[in-house]
């Protein structure tokens, strides 16, 4: 006996039309593999999006003002050379890092997920954009060895990350895949207590499948705007995505998953905003 697919994953809440949507840009390198997912995403979500390969904004720096969110994907940007995310947050750190906190000053909400979480933090922006300077890091594994499986996680309710937040979809406990071999959160005891003196652990891990302190597997910064998270929420937005969706009775089939709550409340928060709203002229669809 086989078991169809729902016939449709839980649309957006209040899905705006295009002139209303919000714009997101997902910045793109060599070894980026998972910016597609991510577009899928956040148009499930209600957003536009547009994919723009990092030359292109070094080439034009201005074109991040056109964007209500920014996300950074996951992958081996530049084969994980040296560290992951090593060289794509030099790139970044060198010729556009003033332009990111411009945009995190305009309350545009960043994403990184997995390499783009390694990026946020060897770049500086997480967890605190003001130190302008690294100040934690993602290790190796303890375990010495790549983990890709599917894991369960919990989302404290006091956070102040505007990704995790919803009163109306509470996340709580959930799980979501991942798949990395460079994920265990390292900081000093001195910046492991600010973060969690500002609320800005966004997501832990119920079993710590790399050694990451605290059981960290997502954090944000102080504004909860900036958030980086080694899970993958981009693959579980329709409930066929899960490993054992046959098993699940037709009303988890058709619930709304918690990758989509991640999307939907950076969108939402975009379009209660709108930090570039003042543009007259709409972003190109796609770029590559």
């Amino acid at each position: 006996m086989t078991t169809s697919p729902p016939p449709h994953t839980a649309p957006a809440p209040g899905h705006a039309s295009s002139a209303d949507q919000p714009r997101t840009l997902i910045v793109r390198t060599a070894g980026t593999n998972c910016d597609r997912e991510l577009v899928h995403a956040f148009e499930l979500a209600g957003a536009s999006a547009t994919t723009l390969h990092l030359h292109e904004l070094i080439e034009h720096p201005q074109r991040l003002a056109d964007f209500d969110i920014i996300g950074f994907p996951g992958g081996f940007s530049y084969g994980d050379d040296i560290a992951a995310g090593r060289i794509f947050a030099n790139r970044l750190r060198h010729q556009l890092y003033q332009p990111l906190r411009d945009a995190i000053e305009r309350g545009v909400p960043i994403i990184g997920i997995c390499n783009g979480f390694q990026v946020l933090v060897k770049l500086g922006l997480l967890p605190d954009p003001h130190a302008n300077a690294q100040n934690a890091t993602l290790a190796d594994n303890t375990n010495g060895r790549f983990v890709d499986r599917w894991i369960e996680l919990n989302a404290p309710e006091d956070t102040v990350c505007i990704w995790t937040k919803n009163a109306e979809h509470a996340l709580g406990d959930f799980e979501l895949p991942i798949a990395h071999g460079e994920g265990r959160f390292v900081a000093s005891p001195d910046v492991l207590s600010q973060m969690q003196q500002q609320k800005q652990i966004a997501l832990r891990y119920r079993n710590n499948p790399n050694g990451s302190l605290d059981d960290i597997a997502g954090i944000c910064d102080s504004t909860g705007l900036v958030f980086g998270l080694m899970p993958h929420p981009e693959r579980y937005v329709d409930p066929t995505q899960h490993p054992c969706w046959t098993r699940h009775d037709a009303e988890k089939l058709t619930q709304i998953t918690p990758g989509q709550i991640i999307f939907q409340n950076a969108v939402q928060y975009a379009m209660q905003h709108r930090p570039s709203a003042a543009h007259a002229e709409p972003a190109a669809t796609s770029a590559n």
